[in-house]
């Protein structure tokens, strides 16, 4: 993976590099930052009463992962062309998983912002797919591969037992703009945040549109901090992704004040200087919520 090395030393520019990969007919993509490797497939120790979607598990570099069968996923037939099969080794959410695919073609480098949210027609709280790109005349489907995992282990997702140690707190005049993009997560958002005591929060499916929100406050002469206390922000987002939303709101006069936390599957050690480097107030790995809602008792007490 030697494309990534220079997306890798960016941040904040909105773009993004993309592994197209081919399942059936179709052509899917995956964020470059979330693939470690791919190799050649290997033999899979099978796990008696797994789930569905899972072939089973391998040992790669001394590793035991498990392999899904994306095929499984979407609910399509079998590769019917054996040598062409790919093995993604993947790590986001702190987990590394092994995603089983019919073809790996090329690496594209593109803007969110042509990449186009998903239809109401074909795009609900189960939907699989968060964006649609055209490229060279063809449609790729970005695949929501944390909800892949989460519908394979729920316990790898959002926890709402999780605040129950942090006992009752009361922050319902608390305001705060969350910034992301799946329907299922921004409805666990919305429940555990009001749960640990938040009760004004404005939701926003993808950066541009949350930056219009807060320019909004300003041009109507109001003060953003009485407004508004704290950003939250998903890192992947069709139009504007979340380096690229706090990037804006730190190099604006009238919004620096803001503390924003990301809050992605993509916070690791090997990416957290993309945070940094646009000056996050904090990072934090989903699917930790009890940790984002001690953080943003830290940042707007």
């Amino acid at each position: 993976m030697d494309q990534q090395k220079g997306i890798l030393l960016e941040s904040g520019t909105n773009e993004l590099e993309i592994v197209e990969f081919g399942v059936g007919n179709n052509k899917f993509g995956i964020n470059v930052i979330k693939v470690k490797e791919i190799i050649q497939p290997v033999k899979v120790t099978k796990i008696p009463h797994s789930h569905p979607n899972v072939e089973g598990i391998v040992e790669i570099r001394d590793e035991i992962l498990p392999v899904v069968n994306i095929a499984k996923v979407l609910g399509f037939e079998p590769s019917e062309d054996l040598k062409s099969e790919k093995f993604i080794i993947t790590e986001f959410n702190k987990t590394k998983v092994v995603f089983h695919v019919h073809s790996v073609t090329q690496i594209h480098r593109i803007s969110w912002e042509d990449i186009e949210k998903p239809s109401g027609m074909y795009q609900g709280l189960e939907s699989q797919i968060t964006g649609v790109v055209k490229i060279n005349e063809e449609m790729v489907l970005l695949l929501d591969f944390e909800k892949i995992v989460v519908d394979i282990n729920p316990e790898s997702g959002i926890n709402r037992n999780q605040l129950k140690k942090l006992g009752t707190r009361e922050r319902s005049m608390k305001k705060l703009v969350v910034a992301e993009d799946s329907p299922l997560l921004r409805k666990l958002l919305q429940e555990t945040l009001n749960e640990a005591g938040f009760q004004q929060i404005e939701f926003f499916e993808n950066g541009k549109d949350a930056l219009a929100f807060l320019h909004s406050i300003v041009e109507a002469k109001k003060a953003i901090e009485d407004e508004v206390q704290l950003v939250i922000t998903d890192v992947e987002m069709p139009q504007m992704d979340g380096h690229h939303l706090t990037k804006r709101i730190k190099e604006d006069q009238a919004l620096s004040i803001l503390p924003v936390v990301i809050f992605s599957s993509l916070i690791t050690a090997d990416l957290q200087h993309k945070g940094q480097m646009v000056e996050a107030s904090a990072q934090i790995s989903k699917p930790e919520i009890s940790e984002l809602v001690q953080k943003i008792d830290e940042l707007i007490l």
